[in-house]
């Protein structure tokens, strides 16, 4: 299962030098007069801000976690560090397909990333692992075949204000097959981009 700590935290998932020609090395001059007072001042300032800007993004936008297990497999692996977005919820519709970090229903002090199934008020039911929502198969590209089970779940209508989440390694993940519908409010954030290691960077779909 895909844990998401809350602490990079982790999600429960230069060295310079330069050699010139002839064995000297290239050092940038030394400035012909120390900088004034004010132009300190100003680069102190510009700093500030920007660690400010720094501080507000990651706290109220995005924020940096790390995946700990494989039920969202193939995309997300074991490790991988991510930004979700804190934010994105607030103005927009969670949407059937989004990748979401929520608190454990059983357990708030963890967190776990899945995918959207089913939204508010969908009719759902799964046959030998076949997803239907209000009558019609879902497409589901982000499952190869091998991570698919045969488990079925019998008709439904997702109650108002929840949502089914699922994990895309379906034969291995705990996901609302088990726990049930999630409730909105303990959706948190929506994963948006892999930024390590550099050979997963990319944007979550």
């Amino acid at each position: 299962m895909e844990t998401i700590p809350n602490d990079i935290p982790t999600i429960e998932t230069t060295q310079l030098g330069s050699g010139q020609p002839g064995g000297e090395s290239a050092i940038a001059p030394a400035p012909a007069h120390m900088p004034k007072a004010g132009g300190i001042g100003l680069w102190m300032r510009d700093l500030l801000v920007s660690a400010i800007a720094s501080v507000l993004i990651i706290t109220f936008l995005y924020q940096p976690v790390r995946v700990e297990g494989t039920s969202m497999l193939p995309r997300l692996e074991d490790r991988d560090r991510l930004f979700i977005n804190k934010f994105v919820y607030r103005i927009s519709a969670i949407e059937r397909g989004d990748v979401v970090v929520f608190h454990y229903p059983r357990d708030p002090e963890k967190s776990y990333i899945k995918r959207v199934i089913a939204l508010p008020g969908d009719k759902l039911r799964i046959d030998h692992g076949n997803v239907w929502v209000n009558g019609k198969k879902l497409n589901e590209p982000y499952v190869p075949e091998e991570f698919q089970d045969t488990r079925s779940v019998a008709e439904m209508k997702v109650p108002q204000g929840t949502y089914y989440m699922m994990g895309d390694h379906r034969s291995i993940s705990s996901d609302s097959r088990e726990f049930g519908p999630v409730e909105r409010s303990l959706i948190y954030g929506k994963a948006v981009f892999i930024y390590w290691p550099a050979r997963d960077a990319g944007v979550v779909h």
